[in-house]
């Protein structure tokens, strides 16, 4: 252990020696595009792509990161919420770099970039200049500016309308929700949050160019980019040739499961109801404080905060925010208010709206939150039926 941390330090110290002043690369230099699997955790599970400069002549082979983040950067939590998550990009020799993949059995392959050596010089000098302390750091967008989409604007940016993107290879163009969704299995909890979250935005078709927020499709689109006329692909390889992994649920544990026995359990307590002519207050009070917490978060995310794939988020149809002060009236009262009705009628009535929407593809909900419409229609219904008594 004591070997390997200083053979870490070792490195460290030679690469900042050697980038005390930005390099001339050789002809031997090749700078790449390297895309690695998609791991176990959320933040791993899209995959990640990363550039890489090296040079045998003059002993250079790092990896410039773009997608580096620090969990004890101050209020990274509530700058996460907020929509102002600060990424930076990181420096590190490929060595490093690739021992994270290899403990971690994740596959990488790298792309080897068509360029000129003037241009593989001038690129090394745009990145060693993103690399200074007031330039690193960058606003964090998971969809529209991360490590991977980063990769189509730089070359835009670089190599202006010389570099063309074709999109011959797209079976078709799909939404960015329809392109999360291909790296989450739909019935998880993570994707659950992440289609509660999302507002309509996400929901238009996104650009040859905006695919490559994945990883996945930048490398595919590597390959199908020209640069002045030519292929921008050089030569392609494994670097680490692993199995694709897998992320396989627990169904008993999945959302689809649980709600599915609440609407159950709904259903039962609503017929136990029915019978004796009488209201479980406790059932009523929880899904209106519930599902009203859960508006009322969906409602910041939209108006309080600065998040672009959260706007329009009409999942405030059946989360309603103002189920959260409704939810005060089941405590102890032994009669419903005059107004619970029409407020009722209403809630059914928009439950009727998120349905159209759904129909033509204003906004695409989760599958899963199919049974808990069901609940909540379930028990309206019953309150309806109540307030007549």
């Amino acid at each position: 252990m004591k070997q390997r941390i200083f053979f870490l330090l070792v490195l460290f110290l030679v690469g900042k020696k050697l980038f005390s002043q930005v390099p001339t690369l050789t002809e031997k230099s090749t700078i790449s595009l390297l895309t690695c699997a998609a791991g176990d955790e959320l933040y791993y599970a899209f995959g990640h792509s990363a550039f890489r400069v090296q040079d045998p002549n003059l002993g250079i082979d790092v990896v410039y990161n773009y997608g580096t983040f620090d969990f004890d950067r101050p209020n990274f939590y509530l700058n996460f919420v907020k929509g102002k998550l600060i990424y930076s990009l990181s420096r590190r020799t490929f060595d490093i770099f690739l021992y994270e993949y290899e403990l971690e059995k994740r596959w990488v392959k790298e792309q080897i970039l068509d360029l000129t050596l003037e241009e593989r010089r001038k690129l090394l000098v745009f990145f060693e200049n993103n690399f200074l302390p007031e330039n690193r750091d960058y606003l964090y967008d998971p969809l529209l500016n991360n490590c991977s989409s980063i990769t189509g604007d730089i070359l835009v940016q670089q190599y202006g309308d010389a570099i063309v993107f074709k999109d011959s290879h797209l079976e078709k163009k799909y939404t960015f929700r329809e392109l999360v969704r291909q790296h989450l299995n739909l019935n998880s909890w993570d994707m659950f949050g992440i289609d509660l979250a999302f507002g309509s935005v996400v929901d238009r078709k996104a650009t040859t160019q905006e695919h490559m927020f994945l990883p996945y499709y930048a490398m595919e689109q590597i390959r199908n980019t020209t640069k002045d006329g030519k292929p921008l692909l050089k030569r392609e390889r494994s670097v680490l040739d692993y199995e694709e992994r897998t992320r396989n649920g627990f169904f008993p544990a999945s959302p689809i499961f649980w709600f599915t026995l609440l609407l159950l359990f709904t259903g039962v307590v609503t017929y136990l109801d029915n019978k004796h002519r009488t209201r479980s207050l406790w059932l009523d009070f929880s899904l209106f404080l519930i599902t009203g917490l859960i508006g009322t978060l969906m409602l910041l995310l939209w108006l309080a905060t600065d998040h672009t794939s959260t706007p329009n988020n009409f999942n405030v149809l059946w989360a309603l925010p103002f189920n959260l002060i409704v939810a005060f009236v089941f405590t102890g009262k032994s009669t419903l208010p005059k107004w619970l009705p029409k407020y009722l009628w209403s809630a059914l009535a928009l439950f009727g709206i998120l349905v159209i929407l759904w129909i033509v593809r204003v906004q695409l909900f989760s599958p899963v939150l199919i049974p808990i419409l069901l609940t909540l229609a379930l028990r309206y219904g019953y309150l309806l039926k109540f307030s007549k008594l």
